[in-house]
């Protein structure tokens, strides 16, 4: 059994970000989101090898894709990072499941922690057929298009809420209660980590519950941009969209994959 354990930086346990800015604005949070989240994947990855795992990659997904302490993983992990890769470049049909550590709910949720759809300063949100998405939606369903299911979460409890909405069957672990944009009431870092294993072991066991994600195309797909500029800039010929709004641009898209 081969697996991918996506990792973003926001959602483990004891982050929070910069007070009024985000994760990347607050050295000292980043340096401990990025030794978090790398403990946080090497617990989930513990428990996919304990259940029989053959080969378990790690992406990094956060910014350019460097951000993990690599030589602290688990050694039994491969890594795949760096900048465009595309997303889930290194998935195919012969992998079991996909899990996500430290992803973050989508922009515009209350309470959530450091709550974004690909990029803060950029994005207000994004739509396919009319429905607001976020990173997890939009990975899951890239995943279903191979056949591959999302297996586990590990998050604040408002991101885990989000995908359990969409895939009810999923193994989570809340690694904090959010408050606000900057705050949170989040179990102790190493808890939570005995919490990942277990629950990646457990994932494994359910996984046959669990069905990919899919959205059947064509998708119309709508982004609500923060700046003008950036509408301007994705109105170019060479990039397909078309405006809607002086910020909303949209376009439509045979499968999830052409949104890249």
């Amino acid at each position: 059994m081969k697996f991918v354990i996506a990792v973003d930086c926001e959602g483990p346990a004891g982050v929070v970000g910069a007070p009024g800015g985000s994760l990347n604005d607050a050295p000292a949070q980043y340096e401990f989101a990025r030794r978090q989240a790398t403990a946080e994947a090497s617990a989930a990855a513990r428990g996919l090898f304990a259940a029989g795992a053959t080969q378990v990659i790690v992406w990094d997904t956060h910014g350019g894709g460097v951000n993990l302490v690599y030589d602290e993983l688990d050694e039994r992990c491969d890594i795949f990072h760096g900048a465009n890769g595309g997303r889930l470049s290194m998935l195919d049909r012969s992998f079991s499941g996909l899990l996500f550590i430290g992803y973050h709910a989508r922009d515009n949720t209350l309470a959530a922690p450091l709550a974004h759809t690909f990029s803060s300063a950029r994005y207000q949100w994004i739509k396919i057929n009319g429905r607001e998405i976020g990173e997890m939606t939009v990975d899951a369903a890239v995943a279903g298009a191979l056949g591959v299911p999302v297996l586990f979460v590990a998050s604040d409890d408002k991101a885990c809420a989000e995908l359990k909405a969409l895939l009810p069957e999923v193994t989570a672990v809340t690694t904090k209660i959010g408050y606000s944009w900057n705050s949170a009431l989040s179990k102790h870092p190493h808890r939570v980590l005995k919490e990942i294993e277990a629950a990646a072991q457990a994932a494994v066991v359910n996984r046959t519950k669990v069905k990919p994600f899919t959205l059947a195309g064509p998708l119309e797909v709508e982004i609500r941009h923060k700046r003008i500029d950036t509408a301007d800039e994705a109105c170019l010929p060479v990039y397909g969209w078309q405006r809607v709004d002086a910020y909303t641009v949209k376009r439509t898209i045979r499968v999830i994959t052409d949104l890249f």
